[in-house]
């Protein structure tokens, strides 16, 4: 079938998913979360099929990885967005004007959504819930690292679907191809929305070539700023979660600007990451600082490639700041707006970072693992866009509609 075809399927299942009920559709989504419960040993088949063909050291193959816990916290996530309210039909606003005439401006679906993704599986059954519960179609166009897995979780889903009578083109994978994604990013009238998620190169590349509106999310460059009135103790804590929690995820820590008056906490606030043989790229005062109390095998001297790096890997960079005028700067050179973060004591400090740095979440206090839409409370999220039109931070239910104007009246007429 051409990928024409695929996509025309694609807009008629969004006309008829349109059709279905807030309660349909949850009902739906738990029938899901049950077969994919049911069918666990074919998905882990499938996926240790991806795995063998991946380099165990890259660093994408632990987003590749799926695991039983992973598709129990799937399923979990799947029951989760069933619970939440529909984010269909909301009344944003209402007016009566002048004449009588009434404008109400309700929220509806987009019709069909386009998810380019890499090696993330899980990314599979997240979109198509999220998506399915805001009414709109998804077309899934995944990395050739997870074709078997992905293959594997949409026909599942697919056959979900056919078994309850529904139109099972509401989710849609695109084929393995370079073509199919130029298809993708030029079908304007089919796709509504392509929403990237994976590296800075696959979301440049979506940007700058796609027809289609873009929603850019998901490189995470972040930095986290120990400022001079910092707690050492809450520093150590919140920069050995923010790195090491999960390595290969876009919330993870990248940076770490520590200020010029703390230098001398520094072994202390990184000794941490040596249990989990976090490498360091440190410039020079950040590295005077750190030999003979950090493993020097662990140690390197910064390069200019690694400002500005996201490692999503046991790698991590330290730069010096002198104050936070400095520290706000260098984030503001090197940001990629998605999470950055303070630690502080000091409220005028804190208000001045809060209020002047550029990004979709900005922390004090808080480790930047905590930008992920089931932490802010939305369920599971379709990205954490890090642009500023429309949507930006996690993606939840209401980020993934749009509105309409409904305008009724008794005959008003206008010369």
């Amino acid at each position: 079938m051409s990928i024409t075809s695929l996509l025309q399927g694609s807009r008629r299942a969004s006309r008829a998913l349109a059709l279905r009920s807030a309660e349909e559709i949850d009902g739906m989504l738990l029938r899901m979360a049950d077969a994919i419960d049911g069918n666990v040993q074919v998905l882990l088949e499938a996926n240790a099929a991806d795995m063998g063909r991946m380099d165990a050291s890259d660093p994408r193959a632990d987003r590749l990885l799926l695991t039983p816990q992973r598709i129990a916290d799937i399923t979990r996530d799947m029951r989760a967005v069933a619970k939440l309210p529909s984010p269909l039909g909301r009344e944003l606003s209402s007016t009566t004007r002048p004449n009588g005439m009434v404008i109400r401006k309700v929220s509806v679906p987009f019709g069909v959504i386009g998810v380019i993704y890499e090696a993330r599986p899980n990314v599979t059954f997240d979109v198509f819930a999220l998506c399915a519960k805001a009414g709109s179609a998804v077309v899934l166009k995944g990395g050739h690292e997870a074709a078997d897995t992905n293959a594997a979780a949409v026909a599942l889903m697919r056959g979900v679907l056919e078994s309850m009578g529904w139109n099972p083109d509401i989710a849609t994978l695109l084929p393995n191809d370079r073509q199919a994604t130029a298809e993708m990013l030029g079908a304007v009238g089919m796709i509504d929305v392509v929403i990237p998620r994976g590296s800075r190169r696959l979301i440049d590349f979506v940007r700058d070539t796609a027809s289609v509106p873009v929603i850019e999310t998901g490189a995470g460059v972040c930095h986290t700023y120990v400022h001079s009135s910092a707690s050492a103790d809450k520093a150590r804590d919140i920069v050995f979660n923010a790195k090491t929690r999960r390595v290969s995820v876009c919330n993870a820590l990248d940076t770490l600007v520590v200020d010029a008056t703390r230098l001398a906490d520094l072994p202390a606030i990184c000794a941490p990451l040596a249990e989990k043989h976090v490498e360091i790229h440190a410039d020079p005062r950040a590295m005077e600082a750190l030999v003979g109390h950090y493993p020097v095998d662990l140690l390197r001297e910064a390069s200019p490639q690694d400002i500005g790096c996201e490692w999503m890997d046991y790698k991590m960079t330290v730069v010096t700041a002198d104050g936070l005028r400095d520290a706000i700067d260098f984030i503001d050179a090197h940001t990629s707006h998605h999470s950055e973060c303070i630690v502080a004591e000091d409220k005028v400090a804190i208000d001045a970072f809060l209020r002047e740095v550029d990004a979709a979440c900005v922390y004090a206090n808080v480790s930047t693992a905590f930008t992920d839409g089931g932490q802010f409370g939305f369920g599971a999220e379709i990205g954490i866009s890090t642009q500023k039109l429309h949507a930006r931070g996690p993606m939840g239910l209401p980020e993934i509609t749009t509105y309409k104007y409904l305008v009724t009246g008794d005959g008003q007429t206008r010369w």
